[in-house]
C-alpha cells in the first residue's frame, strides 16, 4: 500500500499438472507479485525458481526504482548461476511480475520480466499483455517471419532467449513503470497457462470472477481441463485507488 492510496486483493493458484514436481515459484506479499518458472531438469528448476524469488523478495521492502529493481534482478541472476550444475544443463528460471511503487507521487506498477512467463493487465474488461516474451518465436513474429496467429503452435515456441541463470554470464531484464489505473486487474502467470489457454479464454475467465482467488482458481482449472501438461501458476491482483491519506 502506497500511503493508503492503493488497496490490493490477491489470489494465487498453482498446479504441477502432469509433471513430477512443480518448478514454479511465487511471491505475493507486501506489494510484490512475482512468478518464476524454473528449468534445468530433476530438481534444478525448482531450486532455480525458488532461489530467484528469495533474492527478488527484497523488492517488497520499499518502493523501488527501476534502477534498484534492475540491480536486484542482476543479483538474482548471479545467485541462480551459482547453483550447482549437476549432470544436466545449468539451472535457470524465468521471472515476471509487478511491484507496487511510486514515481513523482503517482502510484505505479514496476514491471519486471525475463523469459516467457507473462504479466497481463485487464482494465475496463479488456485484457492486454504487458510484457514481451523473450523467446525465439516472439523474435520471429517481431521480424515478420512467423505470423502472430501461428506462434502458439510453432514447434520452438518454448525456446527462451533470456533467463536468470542458465549459460549466460549477463542478463538484460525488461524493467519499467506503469501507472496504476482505477480497477486494474493484474495477472502474472507461467507459460503453463498461456500454452493451454488463448488470451481470449484467459480474458473470459478473468471476467467471470469478481474475486481474485476465484479468478486464479478458474484459470488453473481451465488450463488443466484444456489438457495442459506443464506446471501452471496464476497470480491475480486487483487494485483499488483511494484518496491520499491526510
Amino acid at each position: 500500500m502506497i500511503d493508503g492510496r492503493v488497496r490490493l486483493r490477491v489470489g494465487v493458484a498453482t498446479d504441477r499438472a502432469q509433471r513430477p514436481r512443480n518448478e514454479d515459484a511465487v511471491w505475493t506479499q507486501d506489494g510484490a507479485f512475482l512468478v518464476a518458472d524454473g528449468m534445468g531438469g530433476h530438481e534444478r528448476g525448482e531450486e532455480a525458481s525458488r532461489t530467484a524469488i528469495e533474492v527478488l523478495a527484497v523488492l517488497a521492502q520499499g518502493a523501488p526504482t527501476p534502477e534498484e529493481a534492475r540491480g536486484v534482478v542482476h543479483e538474482a541472476h548471479a545467485a541462480v548461476r551459482a547453483l550447482p550444475k549437476g549432470t544436466g544443463r545449468r539451472p535457470g528460471t524465468t521471472v515476471t511480475g509487478v511491484v507496487l511503487t511510486e514515481h513523482d507521487g503517482v502510484p505505479c506498477w514496476l514491471v519486471i520480466n525475463v523469459g516467457d512467463s507473462r504479466t497481463y493487465r485487464m482494465a475496463g474488461a479488456v485484457l492486454e499483455q504487458v510484457t514481451h516474451d523473450h523467446s525465439e518465436v516472439a523474435e520471429l513474429v517481431a521480424a515478420g517471419v512467423v505470423p502472430a496467429e501461428d506462434a502458439s503452435r510453432h514447434p520452438r515456441r518454448n525456446v527462451v532467449t533470456r533467463v536468470l541463470g542458465g549459460g549466460s554470464r549477463q542478463v538484460d531484464p525488461d524493467v519499467w513503470l506503469l501507472p496504476v489505473s482505477p480497477g486494474d486487474r493484474m495477472l502474472m502467470c507461467s507459460d503453463g497457462l498461456t500454452d493451454a489457454l488463448s488470451d481470449a479464454r484467459i480474458e473470459a475467465e478473468l471476467r467471470a470472477a469478481d474475486d481474485p482467488q476465484d479468478a486464479a482458481d478458474r484459470l488453473i482449472a481451465a488450463a488443466l481441463a484444456a489438457g495442459g501438461t506443464d506446471n501452471v501458476t496464476a497470480v491475480v491482483v486487483d487494485a483499488t485507488l483511494t484518496r491520499r491519506s491526510a
